[in-house]
């Protein structure tokens, strides 16, 4: 009788402090394109990566997903992203997508109401986001591409989230820190991209204990 005691004990302390750890534990999901994938290169040089080694140190309890697919459109992650809310729980999406559009020409207002319907599913969900902008080449035409860098900003705005401009600063114009493409960070530059989004993805990190 006494062991059956001990046992029952034991296995209730052993439930406790599973359900304690499952609460405590919290996830970072990163939705975006090649430039979030590590295109071209190995997974663990990627900027994904090198955030989650960062955050093992200094936030151990995040957990980081990254759903980013080389080439993926908005449409398509929005077609994804429901799954992954429903999967993952994120406490935090790093939105990351749209660049595909705009070099495939798809009209700027698509590419809008898919970047704003994730962002209305990960409020819903009560995840905080990061939205983070990109530019393209200017021989896209001017009005073009001042339209795709603007959209950003304007949906950042309206749903009051955070927002980076430019994950690519000071890397996409320096060739030793570009693939060959000059549309991708090579693996020098990727520790850079990660520089540019932790100023922007750190308060949000912070503002959820």
């Amino acid at each position: 009788m006494l062991l059956k005691i001990q046992l029952q004990k034991f296995f209730t302390i052993v439930t406790l402090l599973s359900i304690s750890t499952f609460a405590s534990a919290s996830t970072l999901l990163v939705m975006g394109d090649s430039l979030s994938a590590a295109y071209n290169l190995r997974q663990q040089d990627g900027w994904v990566s090198l955030l989650e080694n960062q955050l093992s140190q200094s936030n151990p309890d995040i957990s980081v997903i990254n759903a980013s697919v080389s080439g993926e459109t908005t449409q398509g992650g929005l077609s994804r992203f429901s799954a992954l809310l429903a999967t993952h729980r994120p406490n935090w999406v790093v939105l990351e997508l749209g660049a595909n559009d705009a070099l495939r020409g798809y009209p700027l207002n698509q590419t809008t109401i898919n970047l704003e319907k994730m962002i209305e599913q990960a409020h819903q969900k009560n995840a905080v986001v990061l939205l983070i902008g990109n530019q393209i080449p200017q021989n896209y035409g001017k009005r073009y591409t001042q339209m795709f860098f603007n959209l950003y900003k304007d949906i950042a705005s309206k749903y009051n989230v955070a927002y980076l401009p430019f994950m690519l600063k000071d890397v996409a114009l320096n060739k030793d820190l570009m693939q060959n493409d000059g549309l991708h960070p090579n693996k020098e530059g990727q520790p850079m991209v990660l520089q540019n989004i932790l100023p922007y993805l750190q308060p949000l990190l912070d503002s959820i204990k």
